[in-house]
């Protein structure tokens, strides 16, 4: 199986099975608290991510949305990602993704970094695609921010 074949079937699978997605219950006691909601009009995307920060740390992401396999697969493999990383390892994750995406495909992706998300290095060939695939993030990037203030 080739490497774009691989990854072409890593988004279809979060796309069908969505990790992280739906709220439920409240925060965490003694954890900070965020949420985003992020719509591109361009193409109806639209997500709500919530971000629940503890001891400096992504102690939960959850998160609800609507639109393309590529927006809603990204969604998922965030969630995966970023639970339990580090605030810090987090800001770092996020860099690293949006680096790629918006490199046009200059930039590959590193599986060692970014995990399942090195999935979309091929989106960023794709101009009216890379905002599909960064909505959650950036969602979560602000969601998390507010979680920490």
């Amino acid at each position: 199986m080739s490497l774009d074949a691989l990854y072409q079937q890593v988004i279809l699978e979060h796309a069908k099975e969505r990790h992280g997605s739906g709220f439920d219950g409240a925060p965490a006691a003694g954890s900070g608290h965020g949420e985003s909601h992020q719509l591109n009009p361009v193409c109806g995307d639209e997500v709500t991510v919530r971000v629940d920060v503890a001891d400096g740390a992504i102690s939960g992401l959850r998160w609800e949305g609507h639109g393309c396999s590529i927006s809603m697969a990204s969604a998922s493999v965030l969630h995966d990602l970023a639970e339990g990383a580090t605030t810090e390892e987090f800001g770092e994750l996020v860099a690293a993704f949006r680096d790629m995406l918006r490199s046009r495909g200059a930039v590959a992706g590193d599986p060692e970094v970014l995990g399942d998300a090195a999935a979309f290095e091929g989106v960023s060939k794709y101009v009216a695609r890379v905002k599909c695939a960064m909505i959650a993030w950036v969602a979560a990037e602000d969601a998390a921010r507010q979680a920490q203030a």
